[in-house]
């Protein structure tokens, strides 16, 4: 870990709603927590990832990408690191800049495509960061923030794309 730098973010490979993700200021928080997840006993709890941690403006963005568009996006809000709407994230409209649009599209032909929410985050210097991609997207607090059916949105492409398939 040291070759990041402290603060990292410790996130298992599989997981929902921002649980069992823990930011580790330093080599004792490290070990602490690598222990408690080693006691734990599953090997599930044993593989993870790290990342560099990066200082964003107490919100993230999640897009969403149906095929080759992103349809929408929201702003989830907190004044905690964790800004999942299941954490107490407050969700609010983020608009789809070009910018937006074609990074989250780009980010979701990297690993092959589909139906995917996408996670970025926001640099002090206004970069925008693609932090996660999403193959089982929550989208719960996101269609009346948006006024986008994400469902209906997904229900078409799968359609479409199962019509394709048998053609």
């Amino acid at each position: 870990m040291e070759q990041f730098g402290y603060p990292v973010v410790l996130k298992p490979v599989v997981g929902s709603w921002g649980r069992m993700v823990s930011k580790i200021n330093d080599r004792d928080a490290a070990e602490a927590i690598l222990e408690h997840r080693d006691v734990l006993g599953s090997y599930q709890h044993a593989i993870f990832y790290i990342q560099e941690y990066i200082n964003k403006p107490g919100r993230d963005i999640r897009s969403f990408v149906v095929g080759d568009e992103c349809i929408c996006a929201i702003y989830r809000t907190s004044e905690h690191w964790i800004t999942n709407t299941a954490r107490g994230g407050i969700a609010s409209n983020c608009p789809v800049s070009p910018e937006l649009a074609a990074i989250s599209v780009r980010a979701a032909h990297a690993v092959g495509g589909g139906v995917v929410a996408i996670d970025l985050l926001e640099t002090p210097e206004g970069e925008l960061l693609v932090n996660e991609v999403n193959y089982t997207m929550e989208f719960r607090n996101s269609i009346d923030t948006t006024g986008v059916d994400i469902p209906a949105r997904i229900i078409d492409y799968v359609v479409a794309v199962g019509s394709k398939a048998h053609v």
